[in-house]
């Protein structure tokens, strides 16, 4: 048998893309997966043992913002990312047309971490947004101006190779107080359109109704936040339960995704939802300079609130590698542990623990598990394990209470 250069031997290996859930060993050489299966007896330069341990595909995170130092949510995608175990990260708008060069030569060539992207309708992307909700911040759809289709789908046309669809944000603050939602709306529909890609909506306090979106948008868009409590809900106020329309278009084939966030995820709203049989496809983070160090702090810890939750762990992983794979037609590529596909491998442990965890608005629930990065391989080549400075953050905690006042779905006191 051929040697390979690392050996991953004895973990519980789960691959929803290939139907494997097991005791296996995988094999890398030459930076992609050569073999996975029992009992690997090849010679390698390195052998990690994952006994007691979950080896996974390389995670793929579906919303993040990593044009780090450029806007000013940006973040160090190979820190917060690639150190946690997620190799590919699909940047949610981050870019628009009129700076998308720079992303590309600034973030996507220059990290070790996959970068994939959403492109914001806004010829400006994100370059003005910032934290904690100023008034005085510029939005990106403010002026009408800011948003053309033709640039949009130009731009795309020539970076098909990393661009995956079309991004905008529906929330008053950023339109001229909602006057330019709806008519932004539908030109980032009439891009995506032209594109043949999909379009992810960011959707809260926003005065596009929940008929409009995501009830017009088609099979294969993407509606992020899905589980936040704020104006713009899924969950009825009223009645506690999915509002028709988003049932509807989730029976369509629109997408839902986390987008966990600064203000996105909320306890009350996905119990809600879950409970009903209403389940995130995909468990993005929405990572960004707001959120790496708490209320978020990585994809794993967003992966154990939805296994907290009540999903088995092997559909965690599923909606952490396979299914954003494919949302963005990439689950030929990534998300996968293949043979012939690129090494890109993450090593977790299951830890048994016994603390509170927080939403976006500081509400806790008590967890027991904790999914914990141990390793992870991007093209067959290691990667640092990083950590949060602080878990659980106690500053964010309380500096996140500010947003409880304002949600329509939330626990009775907090």
């Amino acid at each position: 048998m051929n040697s390979c250069d690392v050996l991953i031997k004895n973990g519980r290996v789960i691959d929803p893309a290939n139907n494997v859930d097991g005791r296996f060993d995988v094999a890398i050489s030459g930076g992609r997966i050569a073999e996975v299966a029992a009992g690997i007896e090849r010679g390698a330069a390195e052998v990690f043992d994952a006994d007691g341990l979950i080896v996974t595909p390389g995670l793929v995170d579906l919303h993040a913002h990593v044009y780090d130092k450029v806007i000013p949510l940006g973040i160090d995608p190979d820190h917060y990312c690639l150190g946690r175990g997620t190799t590919t990260v699909v940047d949610a708008g981050s870019a628009g047309a009129d700076n998308f060069a720079g992303f590309r030569a600034f973030a996507i060539d220059r990290c070790r971490t996959r970068i994939l992207g959403f492109l914001n309708i806004s010829r400006m992307g994100l370059a003005c947004s910032g934290l904690g909700g100023d008034s005085n911040v510029p939005g990106e759809l403010d002026l009408m101006k800011f948003v053309n289709t033709e640039h949009c789908v130009d731009c795309i046309e020539v970076n098909r190779d990393v661009l995956v669809g079309v991004k905008i944000r529906l929330s008053n603050s950023v339109a001229d107080n909602g006057r330019n939602e709806q008519a932004s709306f539908e030109l980032a529909v009439e891009a995506a359109r032209a594109t043949k890609l999909p379009l992810m909506t960011h959707h809260s306090f926003s005065t596009v109704p929940l008929e409009d979106c995501p009830g017009n948008m088609v099979a294969g868009d993407v509606y992020t936040h899905c589980f936040h409590g704020f104006p713009s809900t899924i969950i009825n106020p009223d009645t506690k339960k999915v509002e028709v329309h988003v049932q509807r278009a989730r029976d369509n084939g629109v997408l839902f995704d986390i987008g966990m966030g600064q203000g996105s995820f909320n306890w009350t709203a996905a119990e809600f939802a879950t409970r009903a049989g209403f389940w995130p496809d995909a468990i993005g983070t929405d990572l960004h300079a707001g959120t790496c160090e708490g209320p978020t702090y990585d994809m794993p810890t967003a992966m154990s609130r939805i296994l907290h939750l009540g999903m088995p762990l092997s559909e965690v992983i599923r909606c952490s590698t396979l299914e954003p794979a494919r949302a963005v037609g990439w689950d030929d590529r990534i998300g996968t542990l293949g043979q012939g596909r690129d090494a890109d491998v993450a090593v977790f442990a299951i830890e048994a623990v016994d603390m509170d965890l927080e939403d976006c608005q500081s509400q806790m629930r008590r967890i027991s598990q904790l999914l914990v990065p141990k390793a992870v391989w991007r093209a067959g080549e290691p990667a640092a394990i990083t950590k949060p400075r602080a878990f659980p953050n106690a500053e964010t905690i309380e500096a996140q209470k500010i947003w409880w006042p304002r949600l329509l779905i939330r626990d009775e006191s907090l």
